[in-house]
């Protein structure tokens, strides 16, 4: 964890160093509590079950530090982000669930988790761009690429079977942004797309506090719908909840 968010530091020295007197750089570490719903699985020859995150296994909130960098240039912006995910459940199977290719029995004691990572790769074209005046109102469209390295896995009487993939997912949107000068802002984004049965829902709202012109702090909330289907990895869920953090900027 602490080599990726390193990584993204890096970045943003790289940009610093080339930037112009009217960009500015803002670096974002935070945490994010995300509360999980809907299912997943790992399908062999099509044939596997749909593991419902709260009624099989009973899945707890995932708990991560997370990192973000922004540039902005002009009417335009770069943002890198790294979004970890680990959820994990354990329970007294109900029912017979076939994971990966093994068929694990009702009556059972079993445990499981679902761990994401997500590089989030974004850029922003503000239509409307008015940063240098007292009330500051920003209104973009936003396109991205996020990466998702997804590992699955089912233990059951002695018994582990995994299953990872990795797929990258575009989404188009919006992003914006009112604000009374550098002091308080509220800021949102909401993207959308999908393919050959991957799709990936982001919204979010945050309002941010800076009461010096480099730092600030910032809290919101965040709704992710994933969905997967494939390298035999199946997944519809719903992840959602707060997260805090706080920023610098140059």
């Amino acid at each position: 964890m602490k080599r990726k968010l390193l990584a993204l530091a890096t970045v943003a020295i790289s940009f610093a160093s080339a930037a112009q007197a009217d960009e500015t750089i803002a670096i974002k570490p935070g945490f994010m509590l995300l509360s999980p719903s809907g299912y997943f699985g790992s399908t062999t020859n099509n044939v596997g079950s749909r593991i419902d995150m709260n009624l099989d296994l009973n899945f707890k909130n995932s708990s991560q530090a997370t990192g973000e960098i922004d540039l902005l240039l002009g009417d335009s912006q770069l943002s890198f982000e790294y979004i970890p995910m680990s959820f994990s459940g354990s329970g007294t199977l109900a029912r017979n669930i076939t994971f990966n290719g093994l068929t694990f029995g009702a009556g059972t004691p079993a445990t499981s988790t679902f761990k994401a990572d997500v590089f989030d790769v974004g850029y922003t074209y503000y239509l409307v761009n008015m940063d240098d005046l007292p009330s500051r109102i920003q209104l973009g469209i936003e396109t991205s690429v996020k990466t998702v390295r997804a590992k699955t896995s089912m233990t059951n009487l002695g018994t582990t079977t995994n299953k990872n993939m990795t797929i990258p997912i575009p989404t188009v949107g919006l992003r914006g942004r009112v604000a009374l000068a550098d002091f308080i802002g509220v800021t949102g984004r909401i993207g959308y797309l999908g393919y050959s049965g991957n799709t990936f829902t982001d919204a979010s709202a945050q309002i941010e506090f800076s009461p010096l012109p480099t730092l600030g702090i910032f809290a919101g909330y965040r709704y992710i719908k994933l969905k997967l289907n494939n390298t035999g990895m199946i997944a519809d869920m719903t992840l959602k909840g707060p997260f805090v953090g706080g920023f610098f900027r140059f």
